[in-house]
C-alpha cells in the first residue's frame, strides 16, 4: 500500500480542515512500514515533530524506540501516526472539533495499512479508536477487538511514553504491557532489559503544562 499511502500523505499535507493549519509548521502525517502488522497511534505532534515532520522524535519517541527494541522490534518494523496531524499551540490538548476534523485521515491510514494490531498511546487515541469513554488507566494492557477502517483489528491501549518521562514509576508498567505485543502478533521475541532514558532539556515552547500531561497521557 506504499503508493496509495504516499499519495494520501501528499493530499493531507495541504489540509486546512481546522484552524491548526494556520499555526503548524507542517503536517505530520506518519512514518514507518506502510505494510506493518503493528501500528502505534499517539495524540498529536509536539514541538520536535512539528519541526521535523516525523512523529515521535522527541524524548517520548526515544523511549518508544527503546521499548520496541526490548521486544525485538524497531521503528522501521512498525507504523507510527497521531490522532491529530498538526501540532496544537503550546502542546495543549486536542479540542473536540480538531479531532472531528482530523479523524478521517487516521481512519484512512488504518484502512490502507491494514495492521493486525493497533496500539493506542494515551487517552485521546484510546477513546477515539475504541469508541468508548473509559480512560487509559482502566484499560491499558487489555486487548480489545474492534473494526477500524473496515478491517477487524486488535486494539491495544497503552500509556503514552511521555507519561513515563514525567512519572518514572510508569516505566515498569509500560515495559510490562509492551511485553505482550509479540504474543498479540503471534510471534516470539527476545526481551532485552529496558535501558534508562533520561529527559533532556526541552525548548521552552516544547514544554507541556503539567495539567495537560495529567489529562492527556494518563
Amino acid at each position: 500500500m506504499l503508493d496509495a499511502l504516499a499519495v494520501y500523505g501528499e493530499e493531507v499535507a495541504g489540509c486546512t480542515r481546522c484552524p491548526l493549519a494556520a499555526t503548524r509548521t507542517q503536517v505530520v502525517f506518519g512514518s514507518g512500514d506502510p505494510n506493518a502488522d503493528l501500528m502505534f497511534v499517539g495524540e498529536a505532534p509536539g514541538f520536535h515533530e512539528d519541526t521535523q515532520g516525523v512523529p515521535f522524535v522527541g524524548q517520548a519517541g526515544k523511549l518508544l524506540e527503546t521499548l520496541l527494541n526490548g521486544i525485538g522490534l524497531s521503528r522501521p518494523d512498525v507504523y507510527i501516526a497521531n490522532v491529530l496531524k498538526c501540532r496544537p499551540p503550546g502542546n495543549r490538548d486536542p479540542q473536540p472539533d480538531e479531532i472531528e476534523a482530523c479523524e478521517s485521515h487516521l481512519f484512512r491510514q488504518i484502512e490502507l495499512i491494514r495492521p493486525r494490531l493497533v496500539a493506542t498511546l494515551g487517552n485521546f487515541a484510546t477513546k477515539l479508536l475504541s469508541g468508548k469513554p473509559t480512560g487509559i488507566t482502566r484499560v491499558h494492557g487489555v486487548p480489545q477487538h474492534v473494526t477500524l477502517g473496515g478491517n477487524a483489528v486488535t486494539l491495544y491501549p497503552l500509556y503514552h511514553p511521555a507519561a513515563a518521562l514525567y512519572t518514572r514509576s510508569m516505566l515498569g508498567v509500560l515495559e510490562e504491557d509492551f511485553r505482550r505485543i509479540p504474543e498479540l502478533l503471534g510471534r516470539e521475541a527476545p526481551v532485552a532489559p529496558l535501558a534508562a532514558v533520561e529527559p533532556e532539556p526541552e525548548p521552552e515552547d516544547a514544554k507541556v503544562p503539567e495539567l495537560a500531561v495529567q489529562l492527556g497521557l494518563f
